[in-house]
């Protein structure tokens, strides 16, 4: 049978594929445009699989907030080049990808923790050209306040959750500073006994090289080991906008329940670095 050119720009609107491969699917599906897209979706796969290989250190970092604010999604959509990055399409997905996250009983994972249809990126590789995935992602749903900070770039996103008597500006300032301090926990009671050891093992053999008493090595390891806490716990940390005072000054009443950063690509670099 003849295949027209509207039939073929309706497929190619539809499915993103260029005009040669709508107009061969055509044929090859009698002109039924369903089998046209299976037939277009099959092939798509051999694409992504050829690509699967390449790299992927692009893509968005993208929030969903619910309409009551108290659910907020952020989750990392990768890809190859920041050209793709930019693309409607590929933005489109991103923010689809996190809302349908919202409406799922998880929290925290990548994209092996999703029903795969949610994960499934074939038919946007096939469109766009690029080996893409979907990296990590994390929900909160809360009776309390959650601050959200996306970086200018959309490559960085935070959330912050308080519980108790606190107000939106305030979570949001603490996210902001989340971006901006990456701290690694919330107090130091959440610092393993592992990390703790490691690092009084460091301090201790730090002051008796520099040749200390074990008395005056004792104290000097304590003083040290609150400077770590200030580096890495949350609320020990000095506040980016006011250097007086520190996110533990700020909370009044309030508490800090969780906080979420997701940084581009960040979570690949780990997980190959617990492969070594």
């Amino acid at each position: 049978m003849g295949i027209t050119a509207s039939q073929v720009k309706e497929l190619r609107e539809k499915t993103g594929a260029g005009m040669m491969d709508c107009k061969k699917a055509l044929v090859e599906s009698g002109g039924d445009e369903e089998k046209a897209v299976m037939y277009l979706r099959e092939k798509g796969l051999s694409k992504a699989a050829k690509k699967a290989g390449r790299a992927t250190s692009e893509g968005l970092v993208t929030p969903y907030v619910s309409a009551d604010g108290k659910t907020v999604v952020l989750s990392e959509l990768m890809c190859e080049t920041d050209f793709v990055a930019k693309n409607e399409d590929f933005q489109s997905f991103a923010q689809a990808l996190s809302k349908k996250i919202a409406g799922l009983g998880v929290t925290t994972g990548t994209a092996a923790d999703l029903p795969a249809e949610v994960a499934d990126v074939t038919d946007l590789i096939a469109k766009l050209g690029e080996n893409m995935g979907v990296g990590r992602f994390a929900k909160v749903a809360t009776d309390g306040v959650i601050g959200v900070y996306i970086h200018s770039n959309n490559k960085l996103g935070t959330m912050v959750e308080l519980k108790g008597s606190a107000d939106e500006a305030l979570a949001k300032d603490i996210a902001m500073h989340v971006a901006a301090m990456n701290p690694a926990c919330i107090s130091p009671k959440e610092l393993s006994q592992d990390t703790l050891d490691k690092e009084k093992e460091l301090y201790t053999k730090q002051a008796l090289d520099e040749g200390k008493p074990a008395a005056i090595a004792e104290k000097i390891v304590m003083g040290r080991l609150t400077k770590f806490y200030k580096e890495v716990c949350l609320l020990e940390q000095v506040f980016i906008k006011d250097d007086k005072k520190a996110i533990k000054d700020l909370l009044g009443k309030a508490e800090i329940a969780s906080f979420h950063r997701l940084a581009l690509g960040e979570g690949a670099a780990k997980n190959a670095d617990s492969d070594d």
